[in-house]
């Protein structure tokens, strides 16, 4: 006669099983999205997103001649008719010049406003307690799904009303105000993850909320912070809604001057495509400075 213990000891060894088949399954499906055929596939693609920014630049390199009788690949044929002067006469362009050190004197100081007073309110809606915390979460959380055409008007008689109508204030106080709500709920979930036992012995050792807040949340939160400043930096740079309605006129942003030059001359495209390209290129400088960070930032919360 069989013991119990031999009748149920090949049970105990199906469970324990499974999971290896599982892993066995997953590194199988690892490795073959690894093969070189997905790789030489994906570097396909790139290359093809790719595509028009390469366009673009080689477009900025020819003479106003060429780009009007033959597209931009024809430059392979002939490189040795590229040329800079179109960056010569771009420089030489008040207007453009202009716009770009007006596109500066907005997107840097509403990106640093945006990251600021996000990081604080983040901080105090994930650790700090004061009445009815939830609910004005919450009314932020709201805030996100608000359109930004739903407030032109109503900001628009505000700003007239406090006479900074077409002002560089006027801009960077309205990218401001539109980047909190996702600034404050991005910041408030990644601050929430810190461990509370790393905190409190940070407050053992007689740290106040704004030394705990400087010198342990805000360098554990470098990843989302960076994350927020790439996302608010890209927005507010290629915004050309809110600069046109709200910005200077004599002095507008790099898109608002754009499309003037596209109003006015119609076919320019000697002044136009570098324009065009030094505007994306600056904006990719930026993410490609942060990339690290920014993809810290964004897996942060998928991986425990």
């Amino acid at each position: 006669m069989t013991s119990p213990s031999a009748t149920t000891a090949p049970a105990a060894v199906e469970p324990a099983t499974q999971p290896r088949r599982v892993s066995r399954t997953a590194a199988r499906i690892a490795a073959r999205t690894a093969s070189g055929a997905v790789r030489i596939f994906l570097v396909l693609v790139a290359l093809f997103w790719l595509m028009p920014t390469a366009g673009l630049l080689l477009s900025s390199l020819r003479s106003p001649s060429d780009i009007a009788a033959s597209g931009w690949w024809q430059v392979f044929t002939a490189p040795a008719r590229l040329t800079t002067e179109n960056y010569r006469d771009l420089l030489a362009n008040d207007t453009i010049t202009g716009s770009l050190g007006s596109t500066i004197l907005i997107t840097v100081p509403a990106t640093l406003l945006v990251i600021v007073i996000g990081s604080f309110a983040g901080y105090a809606f994930a650790w700090l307690d004061f009445p009815g915390r939830d609910w004005w979460f919450l009314l932020v959380v709201g805030l996100l799904v608000v359109p930004v055409q739903v407030a032109l008007v109503p900001v628009s008689k505000l700003f007239g009303t406090l006479g900074i109508f077409e002002t560089t204030l006027g801009v960077v106080l309205f990218h401001t105000a539109y980047g909190l709500p996702f600034a404050i709920f991005l910041l408030r979930n990644f601050f929430a993850e810190i461990p509370r036992e790393l905190l409190e012995a940070a407050r053992l050792d007689g740290a106040g909320e704004l030394r705990l807040f400087a010198r342990v949340v805000m360098p554990l939160g470098g990843p989302a912070i960076a994350s927020l400043g790439i996302f608010q930096f890209l927005w507010v740079w290629n915004d050309m809604l809110v600069a046109l309605i709200f910005a200077d006129a004599q002095s507008p942003p790099i898109t608002v001057a754009l499309q003037q030059q596209v109003r006015q001359f119609g076919n320019n495209i000697d002044v136009l495509a570098p324009g065009a390209f030094v505007s994306m290129v600056i904006p990719l400088v930026v993410f490609f400075a942060f990339q690290r960070q920014f993809v810290s930032g964004v897996m942060a919360g998928a991986v425990k």
